[in-house]
């Protein structure tokens, strides 16, 4: 149901959005580089891609919201500790994988036409991971993630390239309140504007 709504307000807050003036849209695309705190983790970034769109309303002079909404994906390689929580230990599972929805809401400070400064939060919902725990109607993992982030926002002409460092404060460990999963990751990519 949290999804539902979360989808739906993102929609009306979409859709308002359209009949704003100075407003622009654009697909964007790129990198990610994850890791994930706790001993059942291993201590190393892990490589993964996203793809979306965004948006961008100016309200200010120097000041603009971008809203967006991408899937991103990654491996993660579990620790041994692990094993002990996990249903499907026959399987062997030495990665994780780790399907997101993210909706970020930034806000975009202008330091000089083409360099944006980026800070705001980032709501991630979990579609879909590869791990199973000792009962079926348990979940491994949280199903939301929140996270705050912020970064640069480079732009030349329809072209935006961006870096942003995103730091999640939710702990993401469903089965156990004895160690802390929080997801860490540098997200870097291109955006092109269409409208």
């Amino acid at each position: 149901m949290s999804k539902k709504i979360t989808f739906f307000a993102f929609f009306v807050l979409f859709t308002n959005l359209l009949f704003a003036q100075k407003f622009e849209l654009g697909i964007k695309g790129g990198a990610d580089v994850q890791q994930i705190s706790g001993v059942s983790f291993k201590k190393q970034f892990a490589y993964g891609y996203h793809l979306g769109a965004y948006s961008e309303i100016k309200i200010s002079k120097g000041i603009s919201i971008q809203p967006e909404l991408y899937y991103s994906a990654a491996i993660m390689k579990k620790g041994n500790s692990l094993d002990t929580i996990l249903y499907d230990i026959r399987a062997n599972i030495k990665q994780i994988k780790f399907g997101y929805i993210n909706i970020p809401i930034l806000f975009n400070f202008k330091l000089s036409d083409k360099v944006k400064l980026q800070v705001g939060s980032r709501y991630g919902i979990l579609s879909n991971t590869n791990l199973s725990v000792k009962s079926n109607t348990e979940k491994a993992f949280k199903s939301g993630d929140f996270a705050l982030v912020s970064g640069i926002q480079l732009k030349f002409n329809k072209v935006r390239v961006y870096a942003r460092y995103q730091i999640g404060l939710t702990n993401m460990n469903e089965i156990s309140n004895k160690e802390n999963w929080k997801n860490q990751s540098i997200h870097i990519g291109i955006g092109l504007k269409m409208f």
